[in-house]
Order: structure tokens, then C-alpha cells, then sequence
């Protein structure tokens, strides 16, 4: 009996420390002021602390975002990064931004037109803020992309959408009057030619393209209205032999320059000049600088890479233009002849070209961007 006793005295002392401890552990939370009572009511300088918590945590959210530097990335067109030409001009636009502005710049490149919907795709993956297009055959593909992630940034080089298209305000056009820098060569060309005949070379036959053709139709027959204009496809722009052959057959047929708008084709071109000992112009960047060939007398220069810069430049600085079009010209100063024309071309004729530039920037001559337009005000 006593034994029973001695074990319940027992239990009832170690069961009163236990509820002791339970109290003063209660107590001592409430005093720390990092949390509420469990009787439902409040403390509230523990609630104070929570929200000045709260708050601080999300200031320094918004300091991350904030100080986040931009990501933009690119698809090539089927020319690939290394095209010498349009391709490459747009990642040197990027890596300029990336050098001045800091943003994060990275490209993928297109073998054929089936990698452009999952090179987006992928580059939306990777958390990209800005997703650059570069050529008018993505345009179906970038539309797409931008209606299917309105949470992302677009833009493309070289395709202006219509109202039909209903570009979403994620999506940035921007577009060049490439016939405005191709008037200007086609003239250079029209004067230099000894033979009377001379060449144009074209990529692929869409709009683009086409005011290259036009503009330097029309400037070719403004300085020598009796010169034969020969015109051919190549329908790829990634096809060096085939742009090769084509400029072949016509310097064979009497053509001393041609003038390509071709991309990588466009190489193929170049390397027909070079072998045949006759006079090329080159496109979107000045191609003498990169290729160092003295048959190159001038190039008609696109800045794409200034244009996606400054696009850049201006989603940095919170600016976005999105759901519209740029066009750029002459007038902007986005457009025109290469430095080194200077080089191969005669002084006068620079000097009549620097007054056609003008003339055009006031509207006092009209530079054909279609074929139609050119048929209207020229005749062959």
C-alpha cells in the first residue's frame, strides 16, 4: 500500500513540473513577440514586426526586379549567324546592347523554316523578356508565339502587320525602306557599268526583297536609261553555289556589276566577281569591310543593328511600342551607302548621289517599292 502511495505521489509531482514547463514555455513565446497568443486574441507588437517584415520583403522584391537585367534573344533566318550579312548584323545589334546596356543576349539559329516555332518556343523556355524575329519568314511564326504567350515580348525585323493580323500590344514590327539605299546603288551602278548591262541577284521573292529590286531598277535606268537590267532568284537564302552560278551566267551574258540581296547566297555572288575580275555591291552591312574584296564598289546598307539596339535601348528605359510598326529610312539615317564607297566609286558620282539622298529625304523623287509602282514610272 505504501508503495502505491509513494508511485502516485510520484506521478503527481512529475505531472505538475510537466504542466510548470508547458506555462512558462507558453509565456516566454508570447514575451519573444514572435507570436500570438493561442486564445485567438492578438499581440500586437508581434503583428507590427510581422508586417514591417512583409514590407521590407517586398521591397526587396521589387529592388530585384528592378535591378534585373534584361534577357534578349534571337532566331536567324535560314542564313544562319555567320551569313556576313542580315543575320549577323542583328546579333551584332544584340551584342552591342549587351556590351553597353548589360542585358543577357543569346541567338539560335534556323536551318529551315520548321525550326523557327520551336526555336521561339525554346527561348520563351528560357525566360527570355524580349524574343527577337529576324527575317519576314517568321512572321507567321512570331505572331503566333506572341498570341500564345501575352506574357512575353516580341518583336521582328522586316514584317509590318496589318490591322487584318490584329497584332497583339506584345508585338513589335519593325521594318526598313530597303528601296530608298537600293535606288542609290542602282545608280552608282547605271553610271559605273562599261558594258551596259547589269545584274540583280535576290534571296527569296517576297515584299522585302522586292523593294530591294525595285529601288535599284529605278535607280540603275535614273542614271543610264538605255542599261539591260538582267534579274534573277536564287529562292534560298543559305545557297552559296547556287548564288555563285547564277552571278556566273550573268557576267557570261555581259552584266560587269551585280548587285545581290541574297544573304548568305549573296557570298556565292562575291566569290563569282572576284573569279570573273568584275565589279559586285554588296547589302545590309558594308561587305567590303567584312570581306575585304576590292571587287565590292559599295554596299546597300540596312542598320538592322542600330534598330534593334535602340528597340532595346528603349524597353531598358521602360519604353514599348508594341501592337505597332516602325518604319525606317533615309530620313532616320537608318539606311544608305557604305563608308568605303569612297573607295571604288568616282568623287562626282558620289557628289550626285549625296543630292539624290536629299532629294529623296524631301520627297522630290518617289523610289518604286514594288514592282507595280516601278512599272508605273519607269519603262524598260
Amino acid at each position: 500500500m505504501k508503495k502505491v502511495l509513494s508511485i502516485v505521489v510520484m506521478m503527481t509531482m512529475v505531472f505538475t513540473l510537466v504542466l510548470t514547463g508547458c506555462g512558462e514555455k507558453k509565456t516566454d513565446t508570447v514575451d519573444s513577440g514572435t507570436q500570438v497568443n493561442d486564445d485567438n486574441g492578438s499581440n500586437a507588437d508581434s503583428q507590427e514586426d510581422i508586417n514591417d517584415t512583409e514590407d521590407t520583403d517586398s521591397e526587396d522584391e521589387q529592388e530585384d526586379v528592378a535591378d534585373k537585367a534584361l534577357k534578349v534573344s534571337m532566331v536567324t533566318d535560314t542564313g544562319g549567324i555567320n551569313d556576313q550579312s542580315f543575320n549577323q548584323l542583328a546579333w551584332a545589334g544584340l551584342e552591342k546592347a549587351q556590351k553597353d546596356l548589360g542585358i543577357t543576349a543569346e541567338f539560335l539559329e534556323s536551318t529551315q523554316e520548321a525550326d523557327y516555332a520551336p526555336n521561339l518556343e525554346t527561348l520563351y523556355d528560357q525566360d527570355n523578356d524580349l524574343i527577337w524575329g529576324i527575317g519576314y519568314l517568321m512572321a507567321d511564326a512570331v505572331l503566333d508565339a506572341a498570341k500564345t504567350n501575352p506574357d512575353r515580348k516580341y518583336a521582328i525585323i522586316d514584317n509590318a502587320y496589318t490591322e487584318e493580323q490584329e497584332a497583339p500590344d506584345n508585338l513589335l514590327g519593325v521594318t526598313f525602306s530597303e528601296q530608298e539605299p537600293s535606288f542609290l546603288v542602282g545608280y552608282i551602278a547605271g553610271k559605273m557599268t562599261k558594258t551596259n548591262n547589269v545584274g540583280f541577284v535576290g534571296g527569296m521573292e517576297f515584299d522585302v526583297i522586292w523593294r530591294f529590286e525595285s529601288g535599284y531598277r529605278a535607280g540603275v535606268k535614273t542614271a543610264n536609261p538605255d542599261a539591260e537590267i538582267q534579274i534573277q532568284y536564287v529562292n534560298d537564302f543559305g545557297d552559296t553555289a547556287k548564288g555563285k552560278a547564277i552571278a556566273n551566267g550573268m557576267y557570261q551574258n555581259g552584266a560587269d556589276i551585280i548587285f545581290h540581296a541574297a544573304g548568305f547566297s549573296g557570298t556565292g555572288v562575291i566569290e563569282s566577281a572576284v573569279e570573273n575580275g568584275k565589279l559586285v555591291i554588296g547589302v545590309d552591312q558594308d561587305q567590303k569591310v567584312i570581306l575585304g574584296k576590292d571587287e565590292i564598289i559599295t554596299s546597300a546598307v540596312k542598320k538592322v543593328d542600330q534598330a534593334i539596339y535602340n528597340v532595346v535601348k528603349e524597353l531598358q528605359e521602360g519604353k514599348w511600342e508594341g501592337g505597332s510598326n516602325i518604319n525606317l529610312g533615309l530620313a532616320d539615317g537608318a539606311v544608305g551607302i557604305a563608308d568605303t564607297s569612297v573607295d571604288s566609286v568616282p568623287q562626282d558620282i558620289l557628289d550626285e548621289v549625296k543630292q539624290l539622298e536629299q532629294d529623296i529625304i524631301d520627297k522630290k523623287i518617289t523610289v518604286p517599292a514594288t514592282r507595280e509602282e516601278y512599272d508605273e514610272l519607269y519603262s524598260e
